[in-house]
């Protein structure tokens, strides 16, 4: 665990995560104080990768509840197995020879069906796992009351058993696009912070981190060239991602130098919808290029 908040910087960019003071105090306090950390931010600026930076880190497991529209209670914390407890019952009444099955211990943990919340408090773990909860944003905001007991005292209440505790509380990460407001109950409970797509030094920085066989300038071509189209009024911004994802692109093409050509055979590698790689095509490209260099 990182005793300061320049530990917690050397740590992340140990395993390759470029950190501003800003995100690492967040995740210092957030481990000194165990509570969750909650990352909000443009898609693509680096949120789920912290849950998978700390757990490469900490050489710990990592436990990934991806949300989405419709998830509930049976798909995120626990339902019961329904066939296992029919079967136990089945052959109970085998047993007895036709006798009334005793059914009062099958609501057991042995008949629990563990999603990811409750995985993440399991008491067999050996050490604190990260339970990385991604884009809370995409679930209904009537989940987020699943959340609530787990973050304020790491335990989940079940009621046919009762109140599982952590042996080991989990070191919590949530991320969120911001497509709708996360309740204040939630946020009161999380160390919170927003992460911006990142200046040019630093995005210079993680493409040399990330992308070593890029040449230096076409490094510089690259990230110049994506800060400038952010500028631009776009229905998705490439966020870093999308960089690193056109600097490997660059290099399987054996890129050298970018120019037009390139951008427009390869804008479907930064931009996701056709009606933005429409707006910058031809001489938009050339023009962004030029103000770039």
């Amino acid at each position: 665990m990182p005793d300061s908040v320049e530990a917690t910087t050397r740590l992340l960019a140990a395993h390759d995560y470029i950190a501003d003071v800003g995100l690492s105090t967040s995740i210092f306090l957030a481990l000194r104080m165990k509570k969750a950390l909650f990352l909000e931010g443009e898609p693509g600026v680096g949120k789920t990768e912290v849950a998978k930076v700390l757990s490469r880190a900490f050489d710990a497991p990592l436990i990934r509840l991806q949300c989405y529209e419709g998830l509930d209670i049976n798909q995120a914390v626990y339902e019961w197995n329904y066939p296992r407890q029919l079967l136990e019952i089945q052959g109970r009444q085998q047993n007895q020879n036709g006798q009334p099955s005793d059914t009062a211990d099958i609501f057991t943990e042995r008949f629990l069906l563990k999603r990811p919340l409750l995985q993440a408090i399991d008491q067999s773990h050996t050490q604190a796992p990260v339970l990385l909860i991604d884009e809370l944003d995409r679930a209904d905001e009537e989940f987020e009351s699943f959340l609530l007991e787990l973050l304020s005292d790491f335990q989940i209440t079940i009621p046919e058993i009762g109140t599982l505790r952590a042996e080991h509380k989990p070191i919590i990460v949530i991320t969120s696009n911001r497509t709708r407001e996360i309740h204040d109950a939630l946020k009161r409970r999380c160390v919170y912070t927003w992460i911006e797509y990142p200046s040019r030094a630093k995005e210079l920085e993680i493409v040399r981190l990330k992308r070593p066989q890029l040449s230096a300038q076409l490094a510089q071509q690259v990230v110049d060239f994506v800060q400038r189209l952010r500028q631009e009024e776009l229905y998705k911004r490439p966020g870093v991602a999308e960089t690193l994802d056109w600097a490997e692109a660059l290099t399987h093409l054996q890129t050298r130098v970018l120019d037009t050509a390139v951008i427009n055979a390869t804008l479907g590698i930064i931009l996701k919808y056709q009606d933005d790689v429409d707006k910058i095509r031809g001489t938009t490209a050339a023009a962004l290029l030029n103000e770039s260099i």
